[in-house]
């Protein structure tokens, strides 16, 4: 079947760029503080002969996406950068019209042979793993569809139905999903989305804290002055998984800064997630901290939303059963959710559900949705840092999905300069409003950057 808003690739083009943090963010055993933004600039013509261009976005941030090879960050970063590149070039190579799902789906066997590819060019032995390259591959695929939606002349999250698509989700997901689209599990975009505000395992927590070292460039630096900045009232929690005290101090400090300064202004609602980054050797740790932070205060464990992937991204290694912990809590894979194949084991392992994120590939992310909405299990959308247009897809991307709550926003934070020229046409999405991303700026075709408003340039 041939649908008229098919389309075939005829441009693919990188853009790289270096980015500095205002101050360093700290997650898991890493800093990320200088980091390879891409991106990502695709043009496509429909079978109506309708060409537009579209764009894509995000941190080729390896310390995330391959924080264990052996050969360092540097030859990570290239690594994935020579990714991007060669997966542009394979894109430009398809001479055939596809909706953009079937598109990635189509070349997906191609992913992990590239990544060896690569590898070998450079003369490394080492194996880039799924997540580095879904995240290479991620601008690329942000881009298609964007560039799908501006040919059609749509939104690009009407194009996931069977006016637009040639498949439905039985392809991906088997004969359980016959006859039912990704489309069936999308709500419209809300015009508020709550923001959750990251605690970074560097980040300060009182005024107090601040030195003559810190920004002084008019945005707040620590906890609580965010909170009466923007009236903050979802956070994420990073903790170390080694240090099982600092991890429970830290999280009722949080808290109990967090009930003040929300008194101040008249706020009366607290959202927490935890996260510790895969750092616990075993499920038993956060099962402690959870019943010592419940005994502490169990108004706070109450407001705990859940806790983020404990231990190691191989589920494989030591498939560590989580049930126990999942009975405290819901606990979400993250780190190991590189697959299809990896939810499936994820489930069977007790993990609740699902953190998805944009820089896994937009086509790859909306039938995981599917997926878990059909088996009505939680799933959270959360940024690898996006700013600029990688937000702007984070967050519609959330918008449009049923999350546990809200979407984490920390760019923000770590790289608001990243977004100036989108700040401009969208500063609803990069300062809270009570606490919420205003999405009512989000529109018009495509994946509703309004791109051409922005004027962003590049070298």
């Amino acid at each position: 079947m041939s649908l008229p808003t098919d389309i075939r690739v005829l441009e693919v083009e990188p853009f790289f760029q270096y980015e500095k943090a205002r101050t360093p963010l700290k997650f898991g055993g890493v800093v990320m503080d200088n980091t390879l933004y891409c991106h990502v600039r695709a043009k496509v013509e429909n079978r109506e002969g309708k060409v537009a261009e579209g764009w894509g976005a995000i941190f080729l941030a390896d310390v995330w996406a391959w924080p264990q090879i052996e050969a360092g960050h540097a030859t990570a970063e290239k690594l994935m950068q020579q990714y991007t590149e060669q997966w542009c070039k394979r894109l430009e190579e398809t001479d055939q019209f596809a909706h953009p799902i079937d598109l990635f789906w189509q070349l997906e066997p191609e992913m992990i042979p590239t990544a060896q590819a690569v590898c070998e060019a450079a003369g490394i032995d080492e194996q880039m793993p799924r997540m580095a390259a879904l995240v290479s591959a991620s601008p690329v695929d942000a881009a298609i569809h964007d560039a799908f939606g501006n040919a059609a002349g749509i939104d690009v999250y009407q194009g996931y139905g069977p006016d637009h698509m040639n498949h439905d989700l039985s392809r991906w997901l088997g004969p359980e999903f016959a006859g039912k689209y990704v489309s069936d599990y999308l709500r419209p975009l809300p015009k508020w989305i709550d923001a959750f505000h990251l605690v970074g395992g560097l980040d300060k927590l009182t005024e107090s804290e601040i030195t003559d070292e810190d920004p002084q460039d008019g945005l707040p630096v620590s906890l609580d002055q965010w909170i009466q900045f923007e009236g903050l009232h979802c956070l994420k929690i990073k903790l170390r998984g080694i240090d099982l005290q600092w991890d429970l101090e830290r999280m009722l400090a949080v808290v109990s800064i967090a009930r003040a300064e929300q008194k101040k202004i008249g706020l009366n609602e607290l959202w927490l997630t935890a996260d510790t980054n895969e750092m616990c050797d075993t499920p038993e740790y956060m099962i402690e901290l959870l019943r010592k932070f419940k005994e502490a205060d169990s108004r706070a464990f109450d407001s705990l939303l859940y806790v983020e992937q404990p231990c190691e991204r191989d589920l494989r290694k030591r498939m560590l059963d989580v049930r126990e912990l999942a009975a405290l809590k819901p606990v979400i894979v993250d780190e190991a959710l590189a697959s299809l194949e990896d939810l499936d084991l994820a489930l069977e392992l007790g993990y609740s559900g699902a953190a998805l994120k944009s820089c896994k590939c937009q086509s790859e992310e909306l039938v995981i949705a599917a997926k878990l909405t059909e088996k009505k299990l939680p799933l959270a959308v959360q940024d690898l840092t996006c700013p600029g247009i990688a937000l702007l897809h984070s967050a519609g991307l959330a918008g449009h999905l049923h999350t546990i709550r809200g979407v984490e926003s920390n760019s923000r934070q770590f790289y608001p300069a990243t977004s100036e020229p989108e700040r401009r046409v969208h500063p609803g999405f990069y300062r809270l409003n009570n606490g919420r991303i205003d999405t009512s700026t989000l529109k018009g075709t495509g994946l509703g950057y309004r791109w051409d408003e922005i004027g962003r340039q590049f070298d």
